[in-house]
């Protein structure tokens, strides 16, 4: 949590997804003030949330949009073109 509070920007926003690494941890409260810190909780989910998907996205036949495919060492390209928004679909990075 400290890193991602340094890293955060004034008015910045720090979503915090499931809970991974425990229910306690230290918080800068001085630091949230000053650079005028969000902190919201997210939950995803279930895995049998996760699996009910899964079945209705294959039973669907539901196929991701793909818009371009770039090689991995275009990836500042890729960011650039992603950056840009004018991308219908996944921005991909092929190995």
């Amino acid at each position: 949590m400290a890193q991602s509070i340094a890293a955060c920007r004034l008015g910045g926003h720090i979503a915090l997804i499931g809970v991974l690494t425990g229910f306690a941890g230290e918080v800068s409260i001085p630091a949230l003030f000053s650079n005028q810190i969000r902190i919201s909780g997210i939950s995803v989910g279930s895995r049998a949330d996760q699996e009910d998907m899964i079945r209705a996205i294959t039973a669907n036949r539901l196929k991701p949009v793909i818009d371009r495919c770039f090689p991995l060492q275009e990836i500042v390209a890729a960011f650039k073109y992603y950056e840009s928004q004018r991308h219908f679909g996944k921005v991909c990075l092929e190995l």
